[in-house]
């Protein structure tokens, strides 16, 4: 052996080595520890943000919703107020002749349709010799006519649409099969 080579390294010398990896090691593994800790508290704190966040979101909406269905007739009960009022007048007049009370009738009926036609309630009152629409229309009975069959011989009562949904369908009478 020469004298330069360095005598092999004593137990204590590796039991020391040894520990001081070891304890390198532990301490970069608590650091990493420590760093997981605080991601992993982060994203909870954010999940929680999220989720709160979301909840109120959902509660934003639903009061949304509620007001809607509350108040989204007060378009049309308001286009409805002149009507009432011009009922009301008519009713305070005492002694009205048979012309003033038609003439009366006339204008809270126009009064009314344009408050409907506002709203977008379209009124369903098909022709003589219309084909019969089950969607929109409902036959009463079937009658004979001079016309082709399964269409509308007369009205009985107008029928309602809005937003092309049937409100009422018109009651009709339909020419029966020859």
């Amino acid at each position: 052996m020469s004298e330069n080579q360095n005598p092999p390294p004593s137990p204590e010398e590796i039991e020391a080595a040894m520990s001081a990896n070891a304890a390198d090691e532990l301490n970069r593994l608590q650091g990493e520890l420590a760093e997981l800790k605080a991601k992993s508290a982060d994203l909870a704190d954010q999940f929680l943000r999220a989720k709160a966040e979301a909840e109120n979101a959902r509660r934003r909406a639903e009061d949304e919703v509620a007001k809607a269905r509350k108040f989204g007739i007060e378009s049309f009960a308001e286009s409805l107020l002149p009507v009432c009022d011009s009922l009301d007048a008519a009713l305070a007049i005492e002694n009205a002749t048979a012309e003033q009370l038609r003439e009366g009738s006339d204008a809270t009926l126009r009064q009314l349709m344009s408050a409907l036609e506002r709203n977008k309630v379209v009124i369903v009152n098909p022709e003589a010799g219309t084909k019969f629409d089950p969607h929109q229309h409902q036959a009463i009975s079937m009658v004979p006519a001079d016309q082709e069959a399964n269409t509308v011989v007369s009205v009985l009562q107008k029928g309602y649409l809005i937003f092309d949904r049937v409100l009422r369908p018109a009651l009709v009478t339909v020419a029966a099969p020859k």
